[in-house]
């Protein structure tokens, strides 16, 4: 395996950032998961448009975005694999070891492994912990990630792929690492960007596809809509046949599996797709 770090390819042996990186020592860092299907990536500009909204949101210099173009070039050539998950980490760099930034520039390190399709439906558990909606962070895809890496492991240890959560005032909001989509008088919602979810790129995309509505909803819509699926880099569409002790006979359903095919053709269609 062969990784871009800060600058060139490297072994995976040899590929080191310093334990001072402000990335690991307060996750001071943002980050991108591009699917890659035989080294074509899917999405790339939007997921790099992100990229660069997420650093200005925590205030670090913007992305060379022609030189992290060049890094995903460069991994997805050196490691062929039918199915990749290609992960962009931009971080502060080397800095004093608290809150404050160093000097030395932000780091970036572009690695890449291989995946498998998901299955067509997934089960989900419902966590007590909240999304801050007014927060820091809010709507930034930052390493700062323990939050999500908890409660997925609750969803595991419950036989389930994901954890979803409601915000502060009880709104449903999103997945650790997944958009959420309800289907209610066979109409499509799902919780807009001010809920405090992540303005996901498959998200965005199934929207537009589908003609989805942005709506605030109550966490207790998990227990009577009629369909619910996700939405992520490497989900997809998958609908969902299990929230907590609720099952949904016959997922997916036909919004669902209608939602799943446009958004298969469209992503087939054009794999650096534009919005609106």
């Amino acid at each position: 395996m062969k990784l871009w770090v800060n600058g060139g390819l490297h072994d995976e042996e040899a590929a080191r950032v310093s334990v001072l990186d402000h990335g690991l020592t307060v996750g001071d860092g943002v980050f991108e998961t591009v699917k890659a299907e035989r080294g074509e990536t899917f999405a790339l500009t939007l997921h790099l448009e992100r990229l660069a909204r997420s650093a200005r949101g925590l205030g670090l210099p913007d992305p060379d975005l022609d030189e992290v173009r060049r890094a995903c070039a460069a991994v997805l050539a050196a490691n062929p694999m039918e199915l990749g998950r290609l992960r962009i980490t931009y971080t502060g760099g080397l800095s004093p070891l608290g809150s404050e930034r160093g000097d030395t520039g932000p780091g970036l390190v572009v690695a890449v492994g291989a995946t498998s399709r998901r299955p067509d439906t997934t089960a989900v558990i419902t966590v007590p912990w909240t999304r801050n909606e007014r927060g820091a962070l809010t709507g930034l895809k930052t390493t700062s990630y323990a939050e999500n890496v908890v409660a997925l492991a609750r969803a595991r240890e419950r036989g389930a792929s994901e954890a979803l959560f409601a915000n502060t005032v009880g709104q449903l909001c999103e997945g650790t690492g997944s958009n959420v989509f309800v289907v209610l008088d066979g109409r499509i919602h799902t919780p807009p960007v001010s809920s405090g979810c992540l303005a996901g790129i498959t998200r965005a995309l199934a929207v537009e596809w589908t003609g989805a509505a942005e709506t605030d909803l109550p966490l207790e819509v998990l227990e009577s809509a009629e369909e619910i699926f996700l939405t992520s880099t490497l989900r997809d569409v998958q609908a969902v046949h299990r929230v907590d002790g609720r099952e949904l006979a016959g997922a997916p359903g036909p919004v669902t599996a209608k939602a799943m095919r446009i958004f298969e053709e469209r992503a087939a269609a054009d794999r650096d797709p534009k919005l609106g």
